[in-house]
């Protein structure tokens, strides 16, 4: 995305949401921080990035004025030039502050030697994915947890049931022969996991490899719902929960519990009882801690600062 590109909903709406991501050599990261926590500070730029050896993650927040500043101080770090970002709008600050942290990888899989930097599969742009994922020779992965794919996925596409990414290359050498998977066609939430997921196929052995450009927020930017083969929703990591078509918000709420997103149904269940469990976690947490949840939820209704995940059906 370019600087002067921005979706025509982020000028509608007070806060602009920005998804970024970089693989690149970055051995003096550390030394980056200070300087991008100031300008975040400075602006008023609230969410969390990560720095590491081999590049920027992260989800920023903020007024357009701001989150230009910070894109333009990310931008004049050479590394950073051509900076992947993606941005949405919503109506309220999703973001309650802002952190820089270092870490050993801007995406954890915990293998050792994948470089995006060096080999990666074939990008596919948001308006050619549907004729690829329609060949049938194709095998489509979404490379996300579970949680994630319980709110929707492409048609057709295999659930790795991974609780976490680094338990994927476990999923990847089980189920995934490079003499019998000739194609294999993966998607994420942005673009940074299939990124490290394709390096990874590329290493074992595989010849064809492609994910889907921007991941599933470009697509569902790009691609009208009339010819979309996106079913559901998809899980974003800020207080929205879930966007749709065209990135508007979705109707989730995440349970504090268990950090499942709720679908509005399931907020009608009689399983769910909003900042305390779920149906999902209704039988997994002791009587001691729903008695515990149950108090802070009375004392954040009582303070009147609930955030989204936390509201009342």
């Amino acid at each position: 995305m370019s600087k002067e590109h921005h979706p025509r909903s982020s000028d509608d709406l007070p806060i602009v949401v920005a998804a970024l991501y970089r693989f690149v050599a970055l051995p003096h990261h550390q030394q980056l921080r200070p300087s991008i926590e100031s300008v975040l500070a400075e602006n008023n730029v609230k969410g969390s990035l990560l720095l590491a050896s081999e590049g920027i993650n992260g989800t920023i927040a903020g007024s357009r004025r701001g989150i230009n500043a910070v894109l333009e101080h990310l931008r004049s770090i050479p590394e950073f030039a051509e900076l992947e970002v993606k941005e949405s709008a919503c109506a309220e600050q999703p973001f309650r502050r802002s952190r820089v942290r270092l870490k050993r990888e801007i995406v954890t899989m915990g293998v050792q030697g994948i470089d995006p930097n060096q080999s990666v599969g074939t990008y596919v742009d948001p308006n050619d994915w549907n004729d690829l994922i329609a060949d049938p020779d194709v095998v489509l992965i979404d490379t996300r947890n579970e949680y994630e794919i319980s709110i929707g996925s492409f048609e057709g596409a295999q659930n790795p049931h991974t609780e976490s990414f680094r338990e994927f290359p476990e999923f990847v050498d089980r189920h995934l022969d490079p003499a019998k998977q000739k194609k294999v066609a993966m998607f994420c939430t942005g673009g940074i996991r299939c990124e490290k997921s394709t390096a990874l196929l590329k290493q074992k052995g595989f010849q064809e490899v492609y994910h889907l450009r921007g991941g599933i927020l470009k697509y569902l930017e790009t691609v009208p719902e009339s010819e979309s083969k996106w079913n559901g929703d998809c899980f974003v990591f800020d207080q929205r929960v879930s966007v749709g078509h065209g990135l508007t918000e979705g109707e989730h709420v995440m349970c504090f519990a268990c950090g499942w997103p709720v679908s509005k149904e399931d907020q009608r269940h009689p399983d769910f009882e909003a900042g305390v469990h779920c149906p999902n976690c209704v039988n997994e947490i002791s009587e001691e801690r729903k008695r515990r949840f149950a108090e802070r939820q009375a004392m954040w209704e009582k303070q009147g600062r609930l955030p989204k995940g936390h509201a009342h059906p």
